[in-house]
């Protein structure tokens, strides 16, 4: 009888793939995978170790299952990431009832993927580690210098995720602009994308997660606007815009070069969506510093925005640096960015009133459909609630005329 292995994954859709990854590996062994841990004779948890929360909802889940384990509903517990690779010993210490701690294995060129996803998407990791070196983040400590996927593997998988017949496929890396570098001294993203759309003629969305302000180039931005396929969604990550804040946190750009960056962007690819993340609170951040990216955020209006509140990481440039803000004041700035946003993104959805869009069909849910547009990432953006007389499939692309809008979704129906 084949054991039964309960996967649960955490963190980002990197993350997931290296959980799709490893459950296929095992799966290929013989175990059988079920949905749920309860029950399970090996539960394995893929942690993550970004921030404090991320390890706080790591330590959590580990608890859960070491619960689960006492009351004999679990037989196995194998923590699996990346808060394994950093603090194996003292997990290991602490936490005797866990069976093993396996660390991070870097890129994947496996043929056994076990897909974690809906049917109808995927995520291709096509870089780990970073070439970055942001003072205030502990990803280069624990998943290495940067690494590309050689592009043999990479057209593989697309290859296969064109025969599975998926809509969309998320091309992801913690920066895909530094994809090549390692081997070939440059970016070689816009070539290999060449390469992708070539060999994916049956997918419908092709989208870019992470590109780094530093490296998006004027022929990375007329390739976006040329392919009817590639998704016009810009993941943008600035940080913040103060030029001595930028300074610190080692982004290699200015506020000159960020704002330059975005005109070109709206003027090369008309109607693009912009999304951003911020750090707010980063040590010794001023009111004035502050005052300068929330005038920012207000005058360039992006269309998705996310923030995160700073946190100190130890192993990083930042945890010592001196003036760390208080968390009152970093939860005080972090609500006014994201009011202030909510009511950007309101006027934003407020401009596709009465406007007809494509969307990918997600899901059925109490007599509506959920779908996406291809200005929303999966799991991270807006949703489209689509009224329907006909019966729509997942993975499904429908012409929806809006008919309402939200704060951050849309609502709409298909003419029948």
């Amino acid at each position: 009888m084949k054991q039964k292995l309960g996967i649960l994954s955490l963190g980002c859709p990197r993350n997931l793939v290296d959980a799709e990854s490893i459950t296929g590996r095992l799966n290929f062994k013989g175990y059988k995978i079920i949905e749920d841990v309860t029950g399970a004779d090996v539960a394995l948890v893929n942690t993550c170790a970004f921030t404090q929360d991320a390890k706080l909802e790591s330590i959590d889940a580990i608890l859960d299952l070491i619960e689960l384990k006492k009351q004999g509903k679990v037989k196995k517990i194998i923590v699996y990431g990346c808060l394994a690779q950093r603090y194996k010993d003292e997990l290991r210490r602490q936490l005797p009832e866990v069976d093993a701690f396996v660390g991070t294995l870097g890129l994947n060129h496996e043929t056994k993927r076990f897909a974690l996803t809906p049917a109808h998407y995927a995520y291709l990791k096509i870089c780990e580690g970073c070439v970055n070196n942001c003072s205030y983040c502990v990803i280069p400590k624990i998943k290495g210098k940067l690494t590309s996927l050689d592009e043999v593997s990479i057209i593989n998988k697309v290859k296969r995720f064109n025969n599975e017949k998926i809509s969309e496929l998320n091309i992801i890396g913690q920066d895909i602009t530094g994809f090549g570098i390692d081997r070939y001294g440059q970016s070689q993203l816009t070539a290999l994308l060449k390469k992708i759309i070539d060999s994916t003629p049956d997918i419908g969305w092709i989208r870019l997660l992470y590109l780094n302000p530093e490296r998006v180039s004027d022929e990375l931005l007329a390739m976006i606007k040329a392919s009817t396929r590639i998704c016009k969604y810009i993941d943008l990550p600035i940080q913040h815009i103060n030029n001595r804040v930028l300074s610190l946190m080692r982004r290699n750009i200015t506020e000159k070069g960020i704002v330059s960056l975005i005109q070109k962007i709206r003027k090369i690819i008309p109607g693009v969506c912009l999304r951003t993340s911020l750090i707010v609170g980063f040590p010794s951040e001023t009111d004035e510093e502050f005052k300068q990216l929330f005038n920012f955020v207000q005058d360039i209006k992006f269309e998705r925005l996310g923030v995160f509140i700073y946190s100190r990481e130890e192993g990083t440039p930042a945890y010592n640096f001196k003036g760390q803000v208080p968390k009152e004041l970093k939860e005080e700035r972090f609500n006014m960015i994201m009011s202030s946003q909510a009511g950007i993104a309101a006027d934003v959805n407020s401009k596709l009133l009465g406007k007809s869009i494509l969307v990918l069909v997600e899901d059925k849910l109490d007599g509506a459909y959920i779908g996406r547009t291809q200005y929303d990432a999966p799991e991270v953006d807006g949703v489209v609630y689509i009224n329907s007389k006909k019966a729509l499939k997942k993975g499904e692309f429908v012409k929806v005329k809006i008919t309402d809008t939200l704060e951050y979704d849309l609502v709409g129906e298909v003419k029948s």
